[in-house]
């Protein structure tokens, strides 16, 4: 792999932007090699890097279709489905309990 520029946080030249910079302006990288990369220093731990991107190569982001925007919508209510209720709890379900709610804490549901 070449090696590419790198230059410290805040610094980079105008034209390039992360992934997400690309994202926001409505772009994508469209497979294009990394520019060059941003370093911000840390204490104690390596830098952080972001890659950069050309702006004038990236390519406009694809329009979903109708397929994926009903995957994405099957993945949502299965994030919102309790395993132990089966029903849709109206948010997502925390990954930290589990379950809903209602179903983690039964006994506080029925003293409210």
């Amino acid at each position: 792999m070449a090696s590419v520029p790198v230059y410290r946080w805040h610094l980079a030249p105008d034209g390039l932007a992360t992934r997400r910079q690309l994202r926001a302006r409505g772009l994508r990288p469209g497979g294009q090699d990394v520019a060059a990369q941003v370093e911000r220093p840390r204490r104690r731990r390596g830098p952080l890097v972001a890659y950069l991107y050309s702006i004038e190569q990236a390519k406009p982001v694809r329009p979903m279709t109708p397929a994926k925007w009903a995957a994405l919508a099957k993945a949502n209510a299965a994030r919102r489905t309790c395993p132990a209720c089966r029903r849709d709890a109206g948010y997502v379900v925390p990954p930290s309990l589990g379950m809903c709610v209602t179903c983690a804490f039964p006994d506080e549901q029925r003293a409210a």
